[in-house]
């Protein structure tokens, strides 16, 4: 992560993100999590990125594809959440769609989100769950963890 200009405001229940140039959105978007006692949240966004690592989950092998892409990339969509297990341990589940161009020629790309860092700016919109907390239950058959929701 480079130097970062990083603001958040909080207003009413959700928080407001802008980031800048460098910034890498899902370190940043833990790091608030963790910095203001958020335990489960949802949140979308959009911006300007410089790479991205996308990936496709393969059922038959129980693993994730990565694809890396690089250069002007519009963060078209972000959306994805972020829950805890009852150890504390952060996990985030996230989905993204970017435009870019290649020559002359316009492409899309998306899937889950491994990681993205910062171009231009990205601006995030972080709205923690109210009333309640959403855990993380393993799941043997796939490897992964899905929402478990604690009384």
């Amino acid at each position: 992560m480079g130097v970062t200009a990083l603001e958040y405001r909080k207003y009413g229940n959700t928080f407001y993100i802008r980031m800048d140039k460098g910034d890498e959105i899902i370190g940043l978007i833990l790091d608030i999590c963790k910095k203001e006692g958020i335990k489960s949240a949802i949140f979308s966004g959009i911006g300007g990125c410089s790479e991205a690592e996308i990936q496709t989950f393969i059922p038959e092998t129980g693993s994730f594809e990565t694809r890396k892409i690089s250069g002007m990339l519009e963060l078209a969509s972000l959306t994805g959440n972020v829950i805890t297990d009852d150890d504390m341990n952060y996990y985030r589940h996230i989905h993204a769609v970017f435009a870019y161009k290649d020559g002359e020629n316009h492409y899309v790309a998306a899937g889950h989100l491994r990681s993205t860092t910062v171009l231009y700016t990205a601006e995030i919109e972080l709205r923690p769950v109210i009333g309640g907390d959403i855990k993380r239950r393993y799941n043997e058959e796939t490897g992964t963890g899905f929402w478990d929701f604690k009384d």
